[in-house]
């Protein structure tokens, strides 16, 4: 199953772990992630810690728990390849709206490549 068929199918809970140039980490509760047909992906963020960590360091990871309990989902190794300001494209790709979507708080589409998917548990490689 490709990642764009798999979030489609799925619901869950993800976080995005970042860490700063000297390794200091951060993890922050995200949805799942908008893929595209190139295989990147994609988060709506705020101008907020896990966006500052990746200045300086591009990599992060995700792990995506479905929400029909146990412990499947995916785990994704991420390197930040562009982001994107343009407020009407992040509104358009918005899923639903939230109260804080529309705050004044600076917004911001940033895309990775996909390096590594595994299983949310387990050491195999799923691509």
């Amino acid at each position: 199953m490709d990642l764009q068929e798999y979030f489609e199918n799925h619901t869950g809970s993800g976080i995005l772990a970042t860490a700063d140039a000297d390794g200091n980490v951060d993890l922050a509760v995200y949805a799942r992630p908008h893929v595209k047909d190139n295989g990147t992906v994609s988060f709506i963020m705020h101008d907020r810690l896990s966006h500052h960590n990746l200045q300086s360091n591009p990599h992060a990871a995700y792990i995506f728990i479905e929400g029909q309990g146990g412990y499947r989902g995916k785990r994704l190794y991420l390197t930040r390849s562009r982001e994107e300001t343009d407020p009407e494209k992040i509104a358009d790709m918005r899923r639903r709206t939230t109260p804080d979507s529309h705050s004044d708080e600076r917004k911001l589409l940033v895309t990775f490549s996909v390096d590594r998917v595994r299983p949310a548990v387990g050491t195999e490689d799923e691509r």
